[in-house]
């Protein structure tokens, strides 16, 4: 069984990956609008529900014991 603290950095590896995906619906959606199009509103959804479980991946780790700071901020 692995123990806190590798836990802690496996969340925030998985915190780092969605954070990515999230940026990466930013910018499609910033690509659209350079275009001359607009937002796609399925886009910025699924970056908010990304962005949520980000927070709560990071939350997870800090509760564990995980480093504050390395990859994790305080956000609401």
């Amino acid at each position: 069984m692995p123990d806190l603290e590798e836990l802690a950095v496996r969340l925030g590896s998985i915190a780092e990956d969605l954070a990515d995906a999230a940026l990466d619906r930013l910018r499609s959606n910033a690509d659209m609008v350079r275009a001359g199009g607009v937002p796609d509103p399925e886009l910025t959804a699924e970056e908010k529900r990304i962005t949520r479980a980000r927070r709560a991946v990071e939350k997870a780790a800090s509760l564990i014991g995980g480093p504050v700071g390395a990859g994790f901020d305080e956000g609401p």
